[in-house]
């Protein structure tokens, strides 16, 4: 790593980071920001090889990955094609353990790459048509792994175990069969295992419960800086459990040496009267999401009056007119968000200033309009608008009550959409009971954050503008119907879902979309110019700042920078493992 040419100092090893969590599971943050992939984004946005040495591609379809010779695990194992071997034919090949076969990345028109393992440190996918989210994939923040520590995990396989002493193990930890025991063990992203080899900065030692967490240096990490010094230059990582509404008041006496998932902006007041007299800085980072705070109208929703009153553009559109962003920006952000709707983010060389405006100007007058004509004209008596079946026209939005200014902006846009003859009312909820209500068809909107690509470019997939995810909440039964090819879910049935179906799969395979062949970033461009006309995901302002607490001790760590979930893993394509103490080898002679 060429520290120099990035603008960073050359740092000393050393040291102990603290930071907080707010749940034992969120340990696989580490993962997140450790940030060691096959192919990672460096600080410029640009894919390069990571864990592998290089990377060879042909025409989208043929990819040869090179590893280094002498790579090791965590626990001083060679790192090898066998791992990739191992995935492919005994994990996302094995029925058992993959019921539905390898996962979608890996299906190009119904059909897996063929697999050639050309020697110890070679291996080659090669499709018969193009395959441009693979490399992007792999470079995420929740990556599909696509590799395993063979060496490890063959204890636990039918393949390569005895069945005496697999059912001896089965036994002894109480599970149903080999493969939930093989599952159990194989968690690279949840980091729960602390037994399991792994290829990242800081290795878990702690276990799966408790509520601190210590992370261990990776003995075998591949990254070295230009004088020879092997990263990451902190030794140790502690991690503590805390609610999430404490971290503002634990960072201020000084509990914390880097945080930021957790932070809300509200906390800044606070954040700023412990600087002086704990030595830290509070920066202020802009998010890449597309907007920081989105409503989600589940055009899936199972009730039929509904679901036709929320696939009607109009609506939509009277919604997003109907909230004052102004008043919510100056009220929770001191005016420092953008005022605009769900688009791609000013420094995306995607963005269009129509699309974040469209809509995103407060207009009651527009609003009511927009809602007469629809025919929804009837009011009851404290003028709240009456569906066509006589119920009132009261919108039901969950949250996972995660962030304060989600609540906070709802009670503001409750104001103001009673102008407009609509009532809002908001449920707190769980995440994963949301999701999974969303997924069934359960929620009527819900409140998010935007897309994650904030900040897209025309070579990352359009996968969040589409319906091709489940886990999309403005159409989840129709993201399963794409997910599981017609098995489950349902077909969509809007002209305009359809349309955005057509350009995702005319970005995935150059297809002719109504007879024209569309380049990748055409189909962009017509994608996002399709949201922001149908309002499908209403933003409520973006680019809020993320607070991020600095010790004043800890160096190489950006003054501003991008917080993103995708393309960016948060912290990871800031390379964590290159901050360092200042005082690290002080610190590190006196515990000698």
């Amino acid at each position: 790593v060429d520290l120099e040419a990035k603008g960073r100092e050359t740092g000393q090893s050393g040291g102990k980071l603290h930071t907080l969590i707010a749940k034992s599971k969120d340990i696989r943050y580490m993962v997140v920001w450790g940030y060691a992939r096959v192919v990672g984004y460096d600080d410029a946005y640009a894919l390069q090889p990571d864990l592998v040495k290089g990377v060879d591609v042909e025409d989208d379809r043929i990819f040869t990955f090179t590893l280094r010779e002498g790579h090791r695990w965590s626990d001083g194992h060679p790192f090898t094609t066998e791992d990739f071997r191992y995935w492919w034919e005994d994990v996302a090949n094995d029925p058992d353990l993959s019921p539905t076969g390898p996962p979608s990345l890996m299906m190009i028109d119904g059909k897996p790459p063929v697999v050639t393992v050309l020697d110890e440190t070679r291996i080659r996918y090669e499709w018969t048509s193009p395959n441009p989210e693979f490399l992007t994939s792999l470079a995420a923040a929740r990556p599909p792994f696509i590799y395993r520590p063979a060496h490890y995990l063959k204890m636990y396989h039918a393949n390569y175990t005895d069945v005496e002493t697999l059912q001896g193990l089965i036994e002894k930890k109480k599970m149903r069969n080999w493969a939930q025991l093989h599952n159990r063990y194989d968690n690279l992203y949840k980091n729960d295992n602390p037994d399991l080899p792994t290829l990242q900065p800081w290795v878990n030692t702690t276990g799966k419960k408790g509520q601190r967490f210590v992370m261990a240096r990776n003995p075998y990490f591949h990254r070295f800086d230009t004088a020879g010094q092997q990263l990451p230059y902190i030794d140790t990582v502690d991690m503590r459990v805390a609610a999430s509404s404490l971290f503002a008041a634990k960072a201020m006496v000084g509990e914390v040496d880097l945080l930021a998932k957790g932070l809300g902006f509200s906390g800044v007041p606070l954040l700023k009267q412990g600087e002086a007299r704990q030595g830290y800085h509070t920066r202020l980072w802009p998010t890449g999401s597309s907007s920081h705070i989105a409503l989600y109208p589940n055009l899936n929703y199972h009730d039929d009056v509904w679901r036709t009153v929320l696939q009607d553009r109009d609506f939509r559109r009277a919604l997003s007119l109907g909230i004052d962003r102004r008043i919510i920006n100056r009220t929770l952000y001191f005016g420092l968000a953008k005022e605009v709707g769900n688009s791609a983010l000013e420094n995306s060389p995607l963005f269009d200033a129509a699309n974040s405006n469209a809509f995103s100007k407060y207009d009651p007058r527009m609003a009511n309009d927009l809602l007469d004509g629809m025919g929804l004209t009837e009011r009851r008596g404290d003028g709240i608008r009456l569906l066509p079946d006589g119920r009132p026209l009261e919108i039901i939005v969950e949250t996972a009550g995660e962030r304060a200014e989600e609540v906070d902006a709802l009670e503001l846009i409750t104001e103001t959409w009673r102008e407009i003859g609509v009532k809002l009312l908001a449920r707190p909820s769980d995440r994963n009971i949301l999701r999974n209500r969303s997924y069934a068809g359960q929620t009527m909107m819900t409140v998010w954050s935007g897309w994650d690509l904030g900040v897209p470019t025309a070579d990352l997939a359009p996968e969040e503008l589409a319906p091709v995810r489940q886990s999309t909440l403005i159409w989840p039964k129709w993201g399963q119907h794409y997910q599981t090819m017609g098995a489950t879910g349902e077909r969509p049935d809007m002209a305009a879902a359809e349309r955005l179906l057509d350009l995702y799969e005319g970005w995935r395979s150059g297809w002719l979309v109504e007879g024209e062949p569309v380049t990748r970033k055409e189909a962009w461009r017509r994608m996002l110019a399709i949201h922001a006309d149908e309002q499908f995901v209403i933003g409520v302002v973006a680019q809020a700042p993320q607070p991020v607490v600095v010790s004043g001790r800890l160096r190489n760590v950006p003054e501003t920078a991008l917080y993103a979930w995708e393309p960016g893993a948060q912290f990871g394509v800031h390379r964590i493992d290159e901050f360092w103490f200042e005082d690290a080898a002080t610190e590190t002679a006196a515990l000698e």
